[in-house]
């Protein structure tokens, strides 16, 4: 099984960002969903995203 393969894109339609409610994009190869307007990169783990601000990386 691909890394790709473990989080289901369609999940993606029904999530947002726990913050600013916008959209999230999927990032394949860092398994991380992006917040574009919060600066914030939420983990994928083991095919589950981690919607926690305290797990979310900053962007620069």
């Amino acid at each position: 099984m691909t890394r790709e393969s473990t989080f289901d894109r369609r999940m993606l339609e029904a999530l947002v960002c726990p913050v600013t409610h916008a959209v999230l994009h999927y990032d394949s190869e860092k398994q991380e969903l992006i917040s574009k307007a919060a600066h914030l990169a939420f983990p994928i783990r083991n095919g589950i995203p981690v919607m926690l601000v305290d797990e979310a990386r900053q962007l620069d």
